[in-house]
């Protein structure tokens, strides 16, 4: 699509325009900063949209809504008209866009033109600023500035709104009853004793890896920036990726989030290898998935993304722990414990079993709706990981996380020896759960018992006799043989819950 081929309005909106051209009383709400004790300040100021666009609320002081000249499409809640929009291919928008400003606006909606993009797979792209930009081949400085004043809507504003807030109300002032906790390091004995179950930041071990002295995005684009690497849904060279960072403005900006770094980069990992770019902090001790070796699940990530980028509510995958190191930039955790006992964080839905965890807000909203509750949850757990530090995350933890500068980080999911209960457990009632292992492994549980009784002999015995942190009563592990065929048997073991075993 050639930008001849674009039917525009081609009056552009002064600034004077978007700032005098409403009637008087109208709530300017989107011109107030944003601030939590209700005080104005300049430096947290949320701009003005850039077609004027505002939210819905200000309609009821305004003389004018300019929706009204869209036809039929008057009639149609916001939300409706969007989401009749998504079935138009680019073209469709472009043309229907330039029938009235109500409907340009609605056009310019950039999940939109991310979808489009996405779809569309191009083998090669350059990122132009905007998703819309992108698709149609052309610097986003060229997009028409139609002035869509008169246009109230909270579906076109609040993406903008939640991609402008200023983050730093809600990281500064955290309670020192939710303070994450933090040493220079722990020995094994003392994290095995007594912090496997508790969020907290190591300050030293990062330091002593190669890649924290050599990584930053310039060196990783010198070496690296033609390397394809996943970001959510699309496989993008890291230098295409780098321009999209350094020129984004999504509310919820994607997060380059990669498996196959490892293979990809060609580095090697591990303490005693030679040329090791790092290695798992020593504290964490054996991490029993690795008995599966190449039929374990994904279990390491390379982390890329810019300031706003993150993840919301979620538990780690197959009831694994985890640890999270900076390389570079900072990050902001909030995280509540898990129990039948306990609810969940507020503004989250989780299944009657805990096993699925539904957020269905953006990080910006959630931070606007819930932030202020959540902080005074009992259990809350929050705090900034910084540049060569790394975060301990529990089994079972509900955490959020987001970047508060452009970041680079790794992180592992890993079994230590006092969760292995809970793994085995979730792996055995939760087979729809399971995720992340090579599609020829059938039975996950069954694989995992039995290599660890073939690498670590008696440690399941021993493992199903300590008391769960679950209330799952402990009963002897039954091993039994079960004849399948003549020829293939495989592992059994006994579980009882509380109420099963009476």
């Amino acid at each position: 699509m050639t930008q001849s081929s674009y039917p525009v309005e081609h009056r552009v909106a002064s600034q004077s325009e978007l700032e005098t051209d409403h009637p008087s009383k109208r709530v300017k709400y989107e011109s107030h900063p944003v601030r939590l004790d209700g005080a104005k300040d300049k430096s947290l100021a949320v701009p003005s949209h850039p077609l004027g666009v505002r939210p819905s609320g200000n309609a009821y002081t305004s003389t004018r809504n300019i929706k009204s000249n869209a036809g039929w499409f008057a009639i149609l809640p916001d939300e409706t008209l969007l989401q009749m929009l998504e079935y138009l291919e680019a073209p469709e928008l472009l043309r229907l866009g330039a029938t009235c400003k109500a409907i340009h606006a609605f056009s310019r909606a950039e999940e939109l033109w991310k979808a489009l993009l996405i779809e569309s797979s191009p083998t090669s792209l350059t990122w132009q600023g905007t998703w819309r930009s992108t698709l149609l081949g052309r610097s986003a400085t060229r997009e028409p500035e139609i002035s869509c004043l008169g246009l109230f809507s909270d579906t076109i504003h609040r993406p903008f709104h939640c991609a402008h807030i200023p983050l730093d109300p809600f990281i500064s002032n955290i309670p020192a009853r939710n303070e994450i906790k933090r040493f220079d390091d722990l020995s094994r004995e003392e994290f095995a004793e007594s912090y496997t179950g508790e969020p907290f930041i190591l300050t030293e071990p990062v330091k002593s890896w190669p890649i924290y002295r050599n990584w930053s995005t310039e060196a990783l684009l010198r070496k690296y920036g033609h390397v394809v690497f996943r970001a959510e849904a699309v496989d993008w060279p890291l230098k295409t990726y780098a321009d999209y960072m350094e020129n984004s403005k999504d509310e919820s900006p994607l997060y380059l989030f990669d498996s196959r770094f490892v293979e990809k980069m060609g580095i090697e990992v591990g303490k005693d290898t030679p040329d090791s770019s790092y290695w798992i902090p020593d504290c964490f001790g054996e991490d029993l998935f690795a008995v599966l070796g190449k039929q374990r699940p994904d279990c390491r990530w390379l982390i890329v993304g810019p300031e706003r980028s993150g993840s919301t509510f979620h538990k780690d995958p197959n009831g694994t722990s985890a640890w999270n190191a900076v390389l570079r930039g900072s990050k902001y955790w909030i995280m509540f414990p898990s129990s039948s006992s306990l609810p969940p964080p507020p503004g989250v839905f989780v299944s009657s079993d805990q096993s699925e965890v539904t957020s269905p807000l953006s990080i910006a909203e959630w931070l606007l709706g819930f932030h202020a509750e959540a902080r005074a949850t009992p259990g809350c757990i929050e705090g900034i990981c910084s540049t060569g530090e790394v975060l301990h995350v529990p089994s079972g933890y509900y955490h959020l996380v987001v970047n508060l500068e452009p970041s680079i980080a790794i992180t592992q999911n890993f079994v230590p020896e006092s969760k292995l209960r809970e793994v085995l457990e979730f792996l055995r009632t939760k087979p729809d759960q399971i995720s992340g292992f090579p599609k020829d492994v059938v039975d996950p549980f069954i694989l995992f018992s039995q290599k660890l009784e073939e690498q670590f002999p008696g440690l399941l015995e021993v493992s199903a006799n300590k008391k769960s942190s679950k209330g799952i009563k402990k009963t002897s592990w039954q091993a039994a043989v079960k004849k399948q065929d003549e020829d293939d048997a495989v592992f059994s073991f006994g579980f009882e819950s509380e109420d099963e075993a009476g």
